[in-house]
């Protein structure tokens, strides 16, 4: 590859939008990376077939104005909501839905665990940093206990969701949980979950400096992907147990991967069998 040449995501992006509005050290451009190279490795010459639903905060902001594609941002925790209708109009797209932990988990949190129980075919991308990073660095729903936020300047009381095994024992077909120091496997977790049929879940841990770590003394870019490195990778086919997450304890891997049938394609069948 030389110098001159243009890097592999840019056919997929808008351009004269860049450069991103997102702060310095934010991992929204190794989410966008991770995400263009597995529609890239799937042999996607652009978006035409995808659709891209987000919410509101600093992750919704991935895909538009950014993506050279059709995208929806809409309110607040209802991104879910809105993918749903999307696809129900129109099953052939693939519809994907990217937003915070905030947005998904706290507002939305009802949307999601109801898709994943659906089973409806798309794929949600969580880009959990663990705060509310757009709007002053709140306590969230994934926030660890003991963090100080501006609304917990004593320490956070409460514990947080596992968001991947939430998701999981909900009924997606595919969950996976990885970090932005990890663009390899999120890239495959991706590939694999725009591959599989029915809900697909791919939490991507991802470092906020200017909220999450200038609050909990957390550090750096650098030293938040040094502390991603450390978690620990699940084997393949472990039992997927309950556990609280801490900070050096969240680990990564897969959390679900089955093939049950997806919802459009039960209310094919309910349909049939009333015409029969």
């Amino acid at each position: 590859m030389s110098l001159h040449s243009k890097h592999f995501a840019l056919p997929y992006l808008r351009e004269e939008t860049l450069p991103s509005t997102f702060c310095s050290g934010c991992g929204a451009g190794e989410v966008t990376n991770a995400l263009i190279r597995a529609v890239k490795d799937l042999g996607h010459a652009d978006l035409s077939k995808f659709s891209f639903v987000s919410g509101i905060g600093c992750s919704s902001w991935i895909t538009s104005p950014y993506f050279r594609a059709d995208t929806l941002h809409t309110t607040h925790g209802r991104a879910i909501a809105f993918a749903t209708g999307l696809k129900l109009a129109n099953p052939d797209l693939k519809v994907i839905v990217i937003s915070g932990d905030g947005d998904l988990a706290a507002i939305g949190g009802n949307h999601l665990i109801h898709a994943a129980r659906r089973n409806i075919d798309m794929v949600v991308i969580c880009v959990n940093n663990y705060i509310y990073g757009m709007t002053g660095g709140q306590v969230g729903p994934t926030t660890f206990t003991g963090d100080r936020t501006s609304t917990s300047p004593y320490g956070n009381p409460e514990r947080p969701f596992d968001l991947a095994r939430l998701v999981a024992a909900a009924g997606a077909n595919y969950v996976a949980r990885w970090t932005t120091a990890h663009p390899v496997q999120a890239a495959r977790a991706i590939r694999t979950a725009i591959e599989k049929k029915g809900f697909s879940f791919v939490e991507m841990i991802s470092q906020c400096p200017t909220a999450y770590g200038r609050r909990t003394g957390t550090g750096s870019p650098e030293e938040m992907i040094a502390w991603f490195k450390k978690y620990p990778v699940r084997k393949k086919d472990e039992p997927v147990e309950q556990r609280i997450p801490t900070r050096d304890g969240l680990d990564l891997g897969v959390f679900a991967d089955r093939n049950e049938i997806e919802f459009i394609d039960s209310m094919r069948a309910i349909y049939r069998n009333l015409e029969a």
